[in-house]
């Protein structure tokens, strides 16, 4: 187990940062592999817009 300093890594150890990797590189895969129906960039933002302009 290779411990990391906060410098290097958020994560303590090497095997925490390649356990999170695999897990991020899993969800992606999940993800491109779908068939559910895609979301529009400009909706995803549009909706993101809305929420933030409800704040300010």
């Amino acid at each position: 187990m290779t411990k990391l300093t906060p410098i290097e890594s958020e994560f303590a150890t090497t095997e925490d940062a390649e356990a999170h990797d695999a897990w991020v590189r899993a969800k992606v895969e999940r993800a491109l592999a779908s068939t559910k129906q895609r979301i529009p960039h400009d909706a995803v933002m549009a909706k993101a817009q809305a929420v933030l302009d409800k704040y300010k």
